[in-house]
């Protein structure tokens, strides 16, 4: 579970529940059912309409992620560890001992980069074939944020919608004043639903979706780097200190420091 994440959705609710307390209000007058009706049902409809069903699918997947309950953060260090050992194996046995250790690879592009080496791929495929298929990763990805991002930009102009249709109600029941209550909240809730799914919600989830992804990205740029290191058949040693560089937190060791 990621808490800064569920703190800042803890936060974000709480703050506007307990404005709305200090204003001398209550949760039941934020519970409309006609507005979220009309915001959140007018969204996801604007969402399936505007998206095929796996990107819709991306999008969950994403909200997971925001949360820490998918995708955990790469371990460079131990993907670094991984990788070294596969180098000294093919220092010392070949690149063919690597189609037997591709199979307990930890990632499927590391075990696609080993495969490929094994077989003798000239390096110029092997660097193509990697880099389609973390392309083909990040394309989704990015398409499951889109989503997450086009409701955010949909769902304020829903409320708007939830909005004018409370007040044709309002217009409608000039003559009744005990109509005029109901027709009022449905109208000012719809626009807060609006803006809370919107900026609470759809686009933190994006932004945060892509910041975590952006780090399992990184880590599979440097899978590609270590299998085109060993097939290079560059020492361990060398191998171990490019890939360090892409720990951007890294501690400088003891005869480093000052």
């Amino acid at each position: 579970m990621d808490i800064a994440a569920l703190i800042g959705t803890v936060l974000g609710l709480g703050f506007i529940l307990a404005g709305q307390a200090l204003e001398g209000g209550n949760i039941g007058q934020l519970l409309q059912i006609t507005a979220a009706f009309i915001v959140v049902g007018g969204t996801a409809g604007a969402v399936f309409l505007s998206f095929p069903i796996e990107d819709f699918k991306t999008a969950g997947h994403c909200i997971l992620v925001v949360y820490g309950l998918a995708a955990k953060p790469p371990k460079f260090e131990a993907l670094i560890e991984e990788i070294i050992g596969y180098a000294q194996k093919a220092r010392k046995e070949g690149v063919i001992v690597l189609e037997k250790e591709a199979k307990n690879a930890s990632h499927p592009l590391l075990k696609l980069g080993l495969e490929a080496v094994a077989d003798g791929a000239d390096p110029t495929l092997v660097k193509d074939m990697m880099e389609t298929q973390l392309t083909q990763i990040q394309e989704k990805i990015m398409a499951g944020a889109k989503v997450l991002e086009s409701a955010g930009g949909y769902s304020p102009t829903l409320g708007i919608i939830g909005a004018v249709l409370g007040l044709i109600q309002v217009m409608q029941n000039l003559s009744d004043p005990s109509k005029l209550g109901a027709g009022i909240a449905v109208a000012f809730v719809a626009t807060i639903y609006g803006l809370v799914v919107a900026n609470l919600f759809t686009i933190p989830y994006s932004t945060r979706a892509k910041r975590k992804y952006a780090q399992i990205f990184t880590s599979m740029e440097l899978m590609i780097e270590g299998i085109l290191s060993i097939q290079a058949g560059e020492s361990p040693a060398l191998i171990e200190r490019k890939l360090e560089c892409y720990i951007v937190d890294k501690k400088p060791s003891k005869g480093n420091e000052a």
